[in-house]
């Protein structure tokens, strides 16, 4: 694995010069008008514009949409995409990367496993001229693989495998529509693609950071009148711009943000990310600040342009302010927050597997059900836990589960998600079910287990539907919490265990999730039925 400096990032990138033929999807007028991000009022907007981990974001503009895809290490499926009308309200419309297929330990089968492996920076554009959408990614500092698709929401699939890292990539077509990408750590290069932008023409390294500036990663590419330009970051504090009249150099470099203080207390200084511009013509800076316990989550700030050609970064009070003015008119969309039923026959883009999933072991309908995939007592070796981002920086989850089919030595319900872990659930031993509480779960930092968990608490329950809730602080900072709760009738919770202080350590990268489980401690052939999953603000 190359260098990566404390809390990696959520980087952005956009070609908001390359933007005409463009068609929008359906913006979906009809849904509620509850916000997935909050406005102090109606002209103004509050930072983080969406309190989630969405690390190594690259943002860019198609027409009247904006358009991100993040980060997801060894979740399935990979590369979120996200849509929004105003850079502020947010929603899930797909995956780039349906499956984990490079290898066969992102299945999670034997001893196999891809922890903090898979999708790290990566990068995502729309091309005009063949109205298809590309997504790159280097997988593990090896090969680079394009997915392609007819449309931002899909369907995806494997285009090409380039047998060069294109390490924390950013993708350029220019207005001649050849297609450019930035890459590489501390020696940045550029590659020019073949005309179907699934092979290369050529690279060439382009810049070299002196030792004053020290390590630079996470490259994003674009052009502005005449002139291309690389944003590229210094973790865990700053980011730079490089500026030049071709894209092979030579470049200038500017800083654009320095140390700046978060808008959300506690967390890191926000860094690495993307500009992007709007219909008027106004620019934004998007970059991430790191929250652990809860991960890196997007700030959104405006910026100027000089006259030497480099962006300058809209402060508050010397700082990353908490408030600025809406880049448009606000444009909600339904909240992130809320129940989801499982209704259809597909999960919504919200959720990701630990690993790819058995899919001959779940079924959605209006329901999930979940049949024991592994048999082991360690959650981390357990196939088909499904995970959630946790909305910060409070919030509550409540899972209705009905262990009616659970099997003996069964194990299901719901967890806090991390390298640190923990969870309540049921447990069948013998045909005796109880609810437990199960923490001190944990693993070492090559990510093989070091302790599958002690038992803190139980209580005797019955077969049948149960309510489980984990309420969690992810404000960053040391000494947060989670807890677990239970209920028989979905009014009355009693807590089980006591609190668990949450990890902030970042090496791991992601934060930590919500996640639904079921596996087997003695054979398999169990199952549980999840009827909903409800996720609100506390």
């Amino acid at each position: 694995m190359l260098f990566r400096s404390l809390t990696l990032t959520l980087a952005f990138s956009i070609a908001p010069f390359v933007l005409s033929g463009a068609m929008p999807r359906d913006r979906h007028d009809g849904e509620p008008t509850v916000k997935s991000s909050v406005a102090l009022a109606a002209d103004t907007f509050t930072n983080p514009v969406l309190w989630e981990d969405l690390a190594d974001l690259d943002i860019f503009r198609v027409d009247d949409a904006w358009y991100y895809s993040a980060s997801t290490m060894h979740y399935s499926p990979g590369a979120p995409v996200l849509r929004s009308y105003d850079l502020v309200n947010w929603e899930y419309i797909g995956h780039s990367v349906p499956t984990l297929e490079w290898a066969s330990k992102y299945n999670l089968t034997g001893n196999e496993r891809a922890y903090v492996k898979g999708i790290w920076a990566s990068t995502m554009r729309y091309r005009p001229s063949n109205k298809k959408w590309y997504w790159l990614g280097c997988i593990e500092s090896g090969k680079t693989y394009v997915y392609t698709a007819p449309d931002a929401a899909g369907p995806w699939s494997l285009a090409s495998t380039l047998n060069t890292c294109f390490y924390d990539a950013g993708l350029l077509i220019d207005d001649d529509d050849t297609m450019y990408v930035a890459y590489g750590n501390t020696r940045l290069s550029v590659a020019q693609l073949s005309p179907d932008g699934l092979s290369i023409v050529k690279t060439q390294q382009v810049y070299s950071s002196p030792g004053n500036i020290g390590t630079l990663e996470g490259s994003r590419m674009y052009k502005y009148n005449g002139q291309y330009y690389i944003l590229t970051t210094r973790p865990a504090s700053s980011e730079y711009v490089l500026k030049a009249s071709s894209p092979f150099g030579s470049y200038s470099i500017k800083i654009l943000a320095n140390s700046l203080s978060p808008p959300a207390a506690g967390g890191g200084n926000p860094h690495q990310g993307g500009i992007v511009d709007t219909p008027n013509g106004d620019w934004y800076y998007m970059a991430f600040e790191d929250a652990y316990p809860g991960g890196r989550i997007p700030v959104l700030a405006p910026i100027t342009w000089g006259s030497d050609g480099f962006p300058t970064l809209t402060t508050s009070g010397g700082g990353w302010g908490v408030t600025y003015p809406l880049p448009v008119p606000a444009h909600p969309l339904p909240s992130t927050l809320g129940t989801d039923s499982f209704s259809g026959t597909a999960l919504s883009h919200q959720w990701e597997w630990n690993h790819n999933p058995d899919t001959s072991k779940f079924s959605v309908s209006d329901g999930l059900t979940l049949q024991t995939a592994t048999v082991t007592n360690d959650l981390y070796a357990a196939r088909n836990t499904l995970t959630h981002r946790i909305h910060g920086p409070i919030s509550t989850a409540t899972i209705i589960i009905d262990t009616a089919d659970m099997a003996d030595g069964d194990r299901a319900g719901l967890s806090l998600f991390r390298d640190q872990s923990a969870w309540i659930g049921i447990l069948n031993d013998g045909g005796v079910l109880k609810v437990g509480m199960v923490n001190s779960i944990a693993m070492d930092s090559s990510w093989r287990t070091t302790n599958t968990g002690r038992t803190a608490a139980t209580v005797d329950a019955t077969k049948g539907k149960i309510y489980l809730r984990g309420t969690v602080n992810i404000n960053p900072g040391a000494g947060r919490t989670g807890s677990f709760s239970y209920s028989t009738d979905g009014t009355t919770f009693k807590d089980l265990g006591t609190a668990i202080t949450l990890t902030t350590d970042w090496h791991y990268f992601l934060g930590y999730r919500w996640g639904i489980f079921n596996f087997a401690t003695k054979a398999l052939g169990g199952s549980v039925k999840v009827s909903s999953f409800t996720q609100e603000a506390s």
